[in-house]
């Protein structure tokens, strides 16, 4: 079972925020992303947004980095770890345009991209971008269509739909990678159905662990009714974590206390049938966050399979 984390700074939603991100900066960034290369993550992620309505800013904020530059900047400070887009609203641009900078990205770090998209929901996003909110399931997979063809091999990608109808129109550099993974995230039913039949894995949203396992045999059949074969990511986003004893009040659905009963906790994941979790951890400073990176990778990590 593999290991990454949603990035913090990037995004400073109070949901999951913590206090001293809000005066942390790019060089904070950097070192939780070296910190997590060199604990063994498989990935780290950023979010997406354009912007927050005032309704939404006290609760979302508007700090929300662009995921494309933020990964492209720690792609370039980094050796190993993936670069996952958790996620990418991609219906709120054209293909092309999306497809550009994510070859981009993925030329550029080697081939460590992971594409994750999502159908977004916040209306007056859309509405600035003058894209119809209504209809965002329906483009998000013709988009997942399109991006398939413009990321894959041919220097002239060819896609004809509804939405968006191009050929004969050139795009280089290609991505490194020869199939450059896309998963799915969301957890309503047309989500887990996109991420099942169009997707190479699923990037659950909030789903507590309880909930998993319908989710997760929804998604088996309805690959095995679609004859769908082949590797499929399963994700799942574990509960906030804390490795050893924090002695300051870590919150109660905080999994804490010694490395091998965190391990034990999680484990249950990969029972379920999960393949990569992600994690955060509780913490008051970049270098108590760091320590428990590390801790993790060191103590915890070893004992999950």
């Amino acid at each position: 079972m593999a290991y990454g984390m949603q990035l913090p700074i990037q995004s400073q939603s109070t949901i999951y925020a913590e206090p001293w991100e809000e005066a942390a900066g790019p060089a904070d960034l950097v070192a939780v992303a070296l910190a997590a290369e060199g604990a063994g993550f498989d990935y780290v992620a950023c979010c997406d947004h354009v912007a927050v309505p005032l309704r939404l800013a006290p609760a979302m904020s508007t700090v929300w980095y662009d995921p494309v530059a933020t990964l492209a900047h720690l792609a370039a400070v980094t050796e190993r770890v993936r670069l996952l887009s958790h996620v990418a609203i991609v219906g709120l641009r054209h293909p092309l345009a999306t497809a550009k900078q994510y070859a981009t990205l993925d030329h550029l770090s080697g081939g460590r991209l992971v594409l994750g998209v999502g159908a977004g929901h916040v209306a007056e996003e859309f509405a600035a971008l003058g894209v119809d909110f209504r209809r965002r399931g329906e483009v998000l997979d013709e988009t997942v269509d399109a991006l398939r063809a413009a990321l894959g091999p041919d220097e002239f990608p060819e896609h004809h739909g509804k939405a968006y109808d191009f050929e004969g129109l050139g795009q280089r550099p290609r991505p490194a990678q020869e199939h450059v993974p896309l998963w799915v995230g969301g957890s309503s039913p047309a989500a887990v159905r996109r991420a099942a039949l169009k997707g190479d894995g699923w990037l659950p949203q909030g789903d507590p662990r309880d909930r998993l396992p319908a989710q997760i045999a929804r998604l088996a059949g309805l690959r095995a009714q679609a004859g769908m074969e082949g590797p499929f990511t399963v994700g799942a986003i574990t509960e906030p974590l804390y490795v050893g004893e924090s002695g300051w009040d870590v919150g109660r659905r905080t999994i804490s206390g010694p490395a091998q009963a965190v391990a034990e906790s999680l484990r249950a994941y990969r029972a379920m049938g999960v393949h990569q979790i992600q994690v955060r951890f509780r913490c008051r400073s970049r270098t108590e966050l760091t320590d428990q990176i590390a801790a993790f990778g060191a103590e915890v990590a070893p004992h999950l399979n």
